[in-house]
């Protein structure tokens, strides 16, 4: 959820980077800062805090300068203070650099570099530093920039500027840790993460797409890929109204709201996953150690996609935190008058925050002295004000009715709460917490992977899109995601489709199966790998159409799909993040092609408000 901006051009850059900042305040934040070159020389006014302490500091005295570079952040390594505040810079003062992503190798760079002399606890300071080796080794600024980029892991998007190459600036997008846009001016030149940003200045963009690098001065910009080949990019004007401007270059939201998903994971785990020492800051959980050690089971509750995150959550509490837990639907929960008091923790899950069967249920359990935890998406909702504490999910708004970006962010919230409730129990020493936390920051380049896939997914729905039946098979943590990629194609295509668990199947569904129902069979090598197997076997052996989403190089499940979709290879516990992404990304070119509204399905509000 950081923030980028960029300047280059005649103008004092200062103020338009403030600015440019304060557009992209929404995005959240907790420390904010600048850097701008003047006369050889690079500035760098930073601190914690809001943006407006930052801009008060600098009122009547802005560094002078035409080119600059404006960064706010979200922590991940290192707590939100001045020094781990972007930019960051080199030793010499020469190279300075804002960064989103995560450095997923930064300890091994780190150790590397012991040499020079680091001034931050952040992963991204290892940055300035290799590029600087590089130029030291005679490299010009955008070899070193790219021999960086081939040292460090994860996903990224990096901006870079240098007096040794005055007024212009490097910005690169490596996987899909979030966008860069161009913006073209009148001899001036813009940067930014986001597009809204720019649309006071510009509505003349260009977007970089993962492995591509935007050299830009006030003169223009040249493009090449992280091999230094020259690439063609046209800029396109966008108009200058909210909707379109939130689209950006995509044709639906819901489309865009995939493939924002990467970023959306970052998201919700920064400044609250910790990794040295390891652990989790939820800032929102008011609820204290006492009690969450005095707790004996966790109720989670949701309706619709919230469920299926839930149902997930409910396996990561008792894995990862060890404790008892259940998962029902919300507007079931009060008509069962469920035995909930003091020792049961409510974890209630809704993007919106105002679905009316769950304020339902959060009533239901309060009545009964339950303590309570909400996450949600949505900035003082109304069930981030009756829970106790809460965890958001800092998407930003979804605006396709089928949710997609809340999911992946709502798992990973109930991931990190796990965490937290697992620490505090004493379920969960630091040195387990650390490996699970790690586990989660390579996930979103993971994804970036996983939606690479799309041009093979579309192919695939463009063969299936005429079928009126699917069946969607898992099992453990996938089946809630065979359910949700069930309910993700009714919502969307109109098409009826339902999400077994696998071991279900011979007790009714293997009745229908034939050519005329395709199966989507999740079979990733998370120890029920063997049972997924068989149960393919028998759908082949039926004559059944069967979607294979499997682990990466598994081949011997492949052979025996007629499509294969393959995941990259992670823990047992975080593949329904990955898993998710191709079903979503199946539905909605299903949808297309039968003419549908993937944005406002038939039927369906975003936020169910009555019952």
């Amino acid at each position: 959820m950081c923030g980028i901006i960029g300047y280059t051009g005649e103008r004092d850059a200062a103020p338009l980077l403030l600015d440019g900042l304060q557009r992209l305040e929404y995005r959240g934040y907790d420390s904010a800062g600048i850097a701008l070159l003047d006369g050889g020389e690079i500035h760098v006014a930073k601190g914690a805090g809001k943006l407006s302490t930052l801009r008060a500091a600098l009122e009547g005295a802005y560094p002078a300068g035409a080119a600059g570079i404006g960064h706010t952040r979200w922590a991940t390594h290192g707590k939100p203070t001045t020094d781990n505040a972007h930019p960051h810079l080199d030793c010499a003062g020469d190279v300075v650099v804002i960064h989103n992503g995560i450095v997923e190798n930064y300890l091994a760079l780190r150790n590397e570099l012991s040499a020079h002399h680091l001034r931050s606890e952040t992963d991204t300071e290892v940055l300035p530093h290799l590029i600087e080796r590089y130029l030291d080794e005679g490299d010009d600024l955008l070899t070193a920039l790219r021999r960086t980029i081939a040292r460090i892991d994860g996903a990224h998007a990096i901006v870079v500027m240098s007096r040794r190459e005055p007024g212009t600036l490097f910005a690169a997008r490596c996987g899909n840790a979030g966008g860069v846009v161009v913006g073209y001016g009148e001899g001036e030149m813009f940067v930014s993460s986001d597009l809204t940003a720019l649309l006071p200045e510009t509505q003349r963009v260009a977007f970089l797409s993962d492995g591509e690098i935007a050299c830009v001065a006030a003169s223009g910009v040249r493009y090449v890929s992280f091999d230094g080949a020259p690439i063609e990019k046209q800029p396109q004007v966008v108009p200058f109204d909210a909707v379109s401007a939130a689209k950006g270059a995509f044709k639906h939201f819901m489309l865009k709201e995939i493939m924002e998903q990467p970023q959306c994971i970052m998201d919700t785990l920064r400044g609250r996953a910790i990794f040295d020492p390891p652990g989790v800051d939820l800032e929102d959980v008011a609820i204290s150690d006492d009690v969450l050690r005095s707790v004996e089971r966790v109720m989670l509750i949701g309706m619709g996609t919230s469920m299926h995150a839930a149902m997930v959550g409910r396996t990561y509490f008792e894995r990862i935190a060890c404790i008892p837990s259940e998962v029902d639907n919300s507007s079931e929960f009060r008509y069962r008058d469920a035995l909930v008091d003091g020792r049961t923790l409510v974890v209630s899950v809704a993007q919106s925050g105002e679905t009316v069967d769950t304020l339902e249920a959060m009533s239901d359990a309060g009545r009964h002295g339950a303590p309570q935890l909400t996450v949600c998406n949505t900035p003082g909702a109304q069930t981030t004000r009756v829970a106790d504490g809460f965890v958001l999910t800092r998407c930003g708004p979804e605006v396709a009715v089928a949710s997609t970006k809340t999911l992946v962010a709502s798992i990973t919230a109930l991931y990190l709460l796990a965490i937290r409730v697992g620490m505090a129990r004493g379920a969960l020493d630091a040195e387990r917490a650390g490996e699970l936390i790690n586990d989660l920051a390579t996930i979103p380049n993971l994804v970036g992977d996983v939606l690479k896939l799309d041009p093979e997914i579309e192919k695939i729905a463009h063969r299936l899109f005429r079928h009126d039946d699917f069946l969607f098979l898992a099992r453990g943590l996938q089946y809630p995601m065979a359910m949700e990629g069930a309910l993700k194609l009714k919502e969307v295509s109109y098409i009826h489709a339902e999400g077994y668990p696998a071991g279900e199947m011979k007790h009714g569904p293997i009745a229908l199966i034939d050519r005329n129902m395709p199966i989507v069979a999740i079979a990733v090598d998370d120890g029920t790998r063997e049972k997924m197997l068989s149960n393919i076997e028998q759908v082949r052996a039926r004559d059944g159409i069967v979607v294979g989403i499997v682990s990466k190089g598994d081949t011997e499940i492949a052979s025996k799909c007629e499509y294969a979709l393959e995941m990259p290879r992670t823990t047992p516990l975080l593949y329904p993040l990955l898993t998710a992404i191709p079903m979503q990304l199946l539905s909605y070119h299903i949808a297309l092609r039968r003419g549908c509204d993937v944005d406002q399905p038939r039927n369906l509000a975003k936020t169910v408000t009555v019952e």
